[in-house]
């Protein structure tokens, strides 16, 4: 499942995980699970992250070999947001390679970038109880003020203008050579994301039964 900041490709991958019963995979939650509980895999990547640099592939590549070795994986599995690189993409090949499997679908949930930055610039988070609000699709009932805690409710710095258009310019940089690897195989499905949320999920079930029927 792949995307752009505020696509809602995690929320796509979130729903088909459950309603098929699949391990789903975010390098980003691994990430901060393994630096939480301290592994070693976790120590390592912290090092990266707290000298503000990228964590290296081979890195991201362990933790999801890792994953991927769980008994919950081992019906299939739903990457959301991965691969993020070439060098990603090969790797897990050949992961997935070592016990016959492969990369069935992937599916590009493909929203224009004033809609990203609508729907990114849009989000206020409370500074107490982390509660997500938008400003258009589902504000606190008083303005600035969290419903649950009464805290106060901020723009995360990921969500200024400036920030989102610098992420969308990386996603472009890094995704597109990505979306270019898998073409030949096994090819890319574009899923318009600026539909709602319901009608984006039943062409995702649509995809994923072409999958199970051979198409």
């Amino acid at each position: 499942m792949v995307g752009p900041p505020g696509a809602g490709k995690g929320t796509q991958a979130r729903r088909l995980s459950a309603e098929r019963r699949l391990c789903r995979i975010s390098t980003g939650d691994l990430l901060r699970a393994a630096v939480d509980a301290g592994t070693p895999l976790g120590k390592m990547a912290d090092e990266f992250m707290s000298r503000g640099e990228l964590v290296p592939d081979d890195v991201i590549l362990d933790l999801v070999a890792e994953e991927l070795g769980r008994p919950a994986c081992a019906g299939g599995t739903v990457f959301d947001g991965f691969p993020r690189s070439v060098g990603q993409a090969e790797g897990l090949d050949r992961i997935l390679g070592r016990g016959g499997e492969r990369v069935d679908r992937v599916l590009e949930i493909d929203v224009p970038e004033e809609e990203v930055l609508r729907r990114l610039a849009g989000r206020r988070v409370c500074k107490n109880c982390e509660k997500l609000y938008h400003i258009s699709f589902g504000p606190s009932q008083v303005e600035g003020r969290c419903d649950v805690c009464g805290g106060e409710l901020v723009q995360r710095e990921d969500d200024h203008p400036e920030t989102i258009q610098r992420r969308l310019a990386v996603y472009r940089q890094t995704t597109s050579p990505v979306l270019s690897y898998y073409e030949e195989r096994p090819g890319v499905t574009v899923i318009p994301g600026d539909r709602p949320v319901d009608e984006v999920a039943a062409r995702v079930r649509r995809e994923l039964a072409a999958v199970g029927s051979g198409a």
